[in-house]
């Protein structure tokens, strides 16, 4: 049995994605950092929950001690900062950094071990159509995203040699708990600029997980997920 590991997947779209997986028949583990009440029912599911904070080498490390080699990682946990520049602390800064760009470097540097011995694997970091385009007020965070759409394109570069493939699906306005934050009138404004005319789901986004799965001559791409937004 294949086993997928999704980081950050206990809710929203990391939590659409591990049950993509485990519908396919994987073993799905998943991370998760305070959540116990969602870690808890997706365990129910038949979904393994680790406790892990992704951006300690620390806790990566004894995560993949308990779970093994992975066939495929994606990469999804992720933290938002809604700032104005002037406003950002620079602690802020570097824990946003630490969890969204740290975080997938060290599960994909302990992932990569395991995926070249076994001259196959598969990689894929969640980005945002913000690190596609930038968003106003959220420059720290676009540009830890715009930096996963650069580490995957490299690590294609580097790991495709050695069977392993590296993509990037980059998530337009989705309805997620990170999401909550906007109000009715905020939500309703940006879904007036899609062209498809509504907001996404994690099922959108657990489609273009699944077919860079499913098609094994795909690397280094960035896939948007967001109904037109990123339209110029």
């Amino acid at each position: 049995m294949k086993t997928a590991l999704i980081t950050g997947g206990v809710r929203g779209i990391g939590k659409a994605i591990a049950l993509a997986f485990l519908k396919k028949g994987y073993r799905v583990c998943v991370t998760y950092s305070k959540d116990e009440e969602n870690a808890k029912k997706i365990a129910a599911q038949g979904i393994e929950p680790y406790c892990a904070d992704v951006s300690k080498e620390e806790d990566v490390q004894a995560l993949f001690k308990k779970i093994g080699g992975v066939d495929v990682l994606v990469n999804n946990a992720g933290i938002a900062l809604v700032k104005q520049i002037q406003d950002v602390e620079y602690a802020e800064f570097n824990r946003l950094m630490a969890v969204n760009v740290g975080g997938a470097f060290l599960c994909s540097r302990e992932a990569a071990k395991h995926m070249i011995d076994k001259q196959s694997g598969l990689i894929v970091n969640i980005s945002s159509v913000w690190g596609e385009v930038g968003g106003s007020c959220e420059s720290v965070y676009s540009a830890s995203k715009a930096a996963l759409i650069g580490f995957t394109k490299a690590l294609a570069k580097e790991l495709g040699w050695s069977g392993v493939r590296v993509n990037c699906v980059s998530p337009g306005v989705i309805d997620t708990p990170m999401n909550a934050r906007f109000s009715v009138e905020e939500m309703a404004a940006l879904q007036e600029e899609i062209p498809m005319g509504r907001i996404g789901t994690g099922e959108d986004v657990a489609k273009a997980v699944m077919f860079l799965e499913e098609n094994d001559y795909v690397t280094g791409v960035d896939i948007p997920v967001n109904g037109g937004f990123s339209i110029a």
